[in-house]
């Protein structure tokens, strides 16, 4: 009996009657790798809906501070814990104090982007992500991440994972870079599975793609090859992806982005949301600082001798107002913080132009003032880890950019 050739594209469409979700599976999803020359890692975390920076590193030595954020305890045994006499952290991350103790986890103060105003969560992620000084130029440009790549010699596979659900712009662009998301799977029978491998072997590119797309699937722990039937395998990937939805992904994601970084990847980032607390604070930032927490220390149990090579770096479009509102949240701010972690961060230290809190030193005497941007802050932290020469960083990583003086956050 004479069989007539297979197409790639018969292939993938006999995929899908065989349980493969074409909106999840990594073999319709572009996958490319690259690795960088050197040792270090890099981690940025994207916080997504802006992160209330006095209430995650409280200045409670500023004298305005009680007056503007209430009689709730300064310092206490149970409540927020003192850092260095003058700022605290928020009880959600006395988990964190370990590696606060031992110089691994510090903070930055008093940054923004130079997005200011109009306090859109949109305008102010994209120019968080494009690493731009106007939205002009954010709107046309790719990741400033993707543009660190760009300059990085010596580019071959796996460099960058984006990591998660959520679209990271900040790696968008012609460097090439890797995506995975915990709800994307991929189940096929053993025998399409084999015929997979016998299609694509006829093109050493396709071959090579097909076995990254297999690992990747493979990598979350849940197998590629099933024995169940059609129905059974959709089934167990809808639900993988109603897992998901749910939430309580972060922790696959720090697991995922620890075994890469492990290997032969540099950089990584995702996101993290829940940040945007206008209403009830006390409970919305509770919740995501313990998330933050989790994944933090997640990342330090995963990455293992690695993690000394490592920075991580926890970035949010803008802060917010510097008084409760009526709601017992607070609304959108410009100046907030920074979050650093890792073994080669220079932490047990809170850098801070601080700028006070009394009205006539807020900015249009609502919002923390900016002291600095964050995006030099972002500049030398590449610049000291990874190698990145100044001129690339301020031509081409941030645009404009000027770095100023060397905050020293690296070891």
């Amino acid at each position: 009996m004479t069989q007539s050739p297979l197409s790639r594209r018969a292939f993938l469409s006999r995929s899908a009657a065989l349980g493969c979700s074409a909106a999840a599976s990594p073999l319709l999803t572009p996958m490319s790798f690259a690795s960088a020359p050197g040792d270090n890692r890099l981690v940025v975390i994207i916080l997504r809906g802006g992160m209330d920076g006095i209430g995650v590193v409280r200045p409670y030595g500023d004298p305005a501070y009680r007056a503007l954020r209430g009689n709730h305890p300064m310092v206490s045994e149970t409540g927020p814990v003192d850092l260095d006499g003058y700022f605290a952290i928020h009880p959600a991350l006395r988990p964190l104090m370990p590696l606060w103790d031992a110089g691994q986890l510090g903070f930055v103060h008093a940054v923004s982007t130079p997005y200011r105003d109009k306090r859109s969560h949109f305008d102010g992620q994209d120019l968080l992500e494009a690493g731009t000084p106007d939205l002009g130029h954010a709107k046309a440009r790719d990741g400033w991440l993707n543009r660190l790549m760009t300059t990085m010699p010596g580019i071959t596979v796996r460099t960058a994972f984006a990591i998660g659900r959520d679209n990271m712009a900040i790696l968008s662009g012609s460097a090439p870079v890797s995506n995975w998301s915990p709800d994307s799977d991929l189940l096929l029978t053993p025998q399409a599975m084999l015929l997979a491998e016998m299609v694509m072997a006829e093109d050493p590119r396709f071959a090579a793609a097909l076995t990254e797309a297999f690992g990747l699937a493979g990598s979350d722990g849940d197998p590629v090859s099933s024995m169940a039937n059609e129905g059974d395998m959709l089934a167990d990937m809808q639900q993988d992806m109603l897992a998901a939805a749910r939430g309580g992904t972060e922790k696959k994601i720090a697991e995922f982005a620890a075994q890469q970084l492990r290997g032969e990847t540099r950089i990584a980032s995702f996101s993290l949301n829940g940040w945007d607390t206008h209403n009830s604070q006390a409970r919305g930032l509770h919740t995501a600082l313990t998330r933050l927490s989790e994944v933090i220390l997640e990342l330090r149990s995963g990455l293992g001798p690695v993690w000394e090579k490592t920075a991580i770096v926890a970035m949010t479009e803008f802060g917010r107002t510097v008084k409760i509102n009526g709601s017992q949240g607070t609304d959108h701010g410009t100046a907030g913080a920074m979050v650093l972690a890792g073994g080669a961060i220079r932490g047990g230290r809170v850098v801070a132009d601080w700028p006070g809190l009394d009205e006539s030193a807020l900015y249009q005497r609502r919002d923390l003032m900016p002291t600095r941007d964050v995006r030099a802050h972002a500049a030398w932290l590449m610049r000291e880890l990874l190698g990145s020469s100044v001129s690339d960083l301020e031509a081409t990583v941030f645009p404009g950019l000027e770095m100023g003086s060397n905050p020293g956050l690296i070891l």
